[in-house]
């Protein structure tokens, strides 16, 4: 082989490595995007940085893998399905107790399935991985039933509430008889 066919060579193996290199963050960044749904630019804005939003959405996911988690029964759904049910009935009487109920209810289904429950920050850093999509109900539920006293929520406040809790209940079982564990 002449010295400038493998000069050439090198010069195409370097040039593939370098673009093997600069695809790396795009490719990353579209695996991320793809995972987390709507999470992964709610995190780039809240963090301000790209970088370090999806660094935590790898450390996210490495948590996410080391979870048991378990699929449910189907009785266990269809309890799940009457239990959602009897809190949307009883917004009719009570809204501030519908609307308490649904939130217990988002824990109770993520223990069940081998979540940890560690509070709403923790919850949907785990919920995540696999709920990308309907964080931002979870989000928007929770903001409104933790109001305090000096800015209780109306209502329909209390409504959106339940709307945007049933979003995720449905979201989580759907998941939850097919996913398998990890």
């Amino acid at each position: 082989m002449s010295t400038t066919a493998i000069i050439v060579l090198v010069v195409v193996v370097v040039l593939l490595l370098a673009a093997a290199v600069a695809a790396r963050p795009y490719l990353r960044r579209r695996q991320l995007r793809a995972r987390f749904g709507p999470e992964y630019d709610h995190l780039v804005r809240d963090k301000g940085d790209r970088r370090a939003a999806e660094q935590e959405l790898e450390d996210r996911q490495r948590r996410h893998d080391r979870f048991e988690l378990r699929p449910l029964t189907a009785e266990s759904r269809e309890g799940y399905l009457r239990d959602w049910a009897w809190a949307q009935e009883q917004f009719v009487d009570s809204p501030h107790g519908a609307v308490r109920r649904a939130d217990q209810l988002i824990g109770q289904i993520m223990r069940e399935r081998g979540y940890p429950v560690e509070g709403t920050e923790q919850q949907i850093a785990d919920l995540s991985v696999e709920h990308g999509k309907a964080l931002d109900n979870y989000r928007i539920a929770h903001a409104i039933s933790s109001r305090g006293d000096d800015d209780p929520p109306s209502t329909e406040d209390l409504r959106n509430a339940m709307r945007h809790y049933r979003a995720l209940v449905e979201d989580l079982l759907d998941h939850a008889t097919t996913e398998r564990s990890k």
